[in-house]
């Protein structure tokens, strides 16, 4: 689609452009769907704006991705957004061209529900490049559809606090204008920096996502031949998504049961000195996610570190 000033609105980060989209949209008993696993601000953004959040679980055995007949259930007249985040934090799950074809059929029999496309995580996926958007599949749809996206993951730049939206005009008039009584404007430097990181050599992209596959299947090798962890192989962003249902029921070297996703990570803090983010912050249990965006030879000294910690679980 064509990209001007009238569709367009540059924020203090994707986040912010969430944020501001949700307080320009949301009223009182309005619901905003979320699948589940989502990103932990979500349904406290929907709070904030005296929305309702509401959960739809999506088990790994659908690719924790909402699926079509998910969403026709999910919807009420109440319904004003979904939102659809791919790839995923924290499953990295990306939707085929398929899966959105059948997201956007539903959609077309509910007018009033918005999509809020936060594709923040885009270039960094390991099958089809570019990655299918439900933008793409279904271009009608563009006037209900807010794509977020910015220069965060992408291009490695999280503290400069660049993001975009791009959709109707007439929502982004009213985030601009939140956003002029808020913060003002982004960054005028962040804003120079995005625009060299988005014209310049993009090689550095393809390399990184080189390296992020590497990451990717070495640590996820790793953790697998850990008894009790089952880690999820991801199809984008840079987390693994570990099950750990086989560590519950056991007893630390203190004495202490583990009994739920979050224990496991506190031990695992305590134990390894390993910081994890456990499934149930996410609305998943019981899992916990990792991070590989750092070097190889970090994530294999985490990776022992854990199999040490686990070891020693009776």
């Amino acid at each position: 689609m064509s990209v001007g000033a009238r569709n367009l609105t540059i924020g203090g980060g994707a986040k912010q452009v969430i944020f501001l989209a949700l307080m320009a949209s949301v009223e009182a008993g309005d619901e905003v769907i979320i699948p589940a696993p989502y990103w932990v601000s979500y349904p406290d953004m929907v709070l904030a704006h005296d929305g309702t959040p509401v959960i739809v679980d999506c088990p790994e055995e659908d690719g924790f991705l909402l699926s079509a007949a998910q969403l026709e259930q999910a919807i009420t007249p109440a319904t004003k957004w979904v939102i659809l985040n791919a790839p995923g934090n924290p499953s990295g799950s990306v939707y085929s061209r398929e899966q959105l074809s059948e997201l956007a059929a539903v959609l077309r029999r509910h007018p009033q529900v918005l999509v809020l496309a936060d594709e923040i995580y885009d270039e960094i996926v390991f099958g089809e490049r570019p990655m299918p958007t439900l933008l793409g599949v279904a271009p009608d749809l563009a006037d209900r559809i807010l794509s977020i996206n910015g220069v965060s993951k992408a291009y490695a730049m999280t503290g400069w606090r660049l993001g975009w939206g791009v959709g109707e005009p007439g929502l982004i008039a009213a985030i601009n204008k939140l956003q002029s009584q808020s913060s003002s404007c982004p960054s005028s430097i962040s804003q120079a920096a995005a625009v060299a990181a988005l014209t310049g050599d993009q090689s550095f992209v393809t390399t990184s996502v080189a390296s992020y596959r590497r990451r990717r299947d070495l640590f996820h090798n790793l953790l697998s031949d850990i008894a009790g962890l089952e880690p999820v192989l991801p199809a984008g962003a840079f987390y693994l998504f570990v099950r750990c249902a086989g560590l519950l029921g056991r007893t630390t070297p203190q004495g202490r049961l583990l009994t739920s996703d979050q224990d496991v990570v506190l031990y695992l803090l305590e134990e390894a000195s390993v910081a994890t983010i456990q499934g149930s912050a996410y609305g998943v249990s019981p899992y916990f996610r990792c991070s590989y965006a750092t070097s190889e030879s970090v994530l294999t000294d985490a990776a022992a570190q854990i199999a040490a910690a686990v070891a020693a679980l009776r």
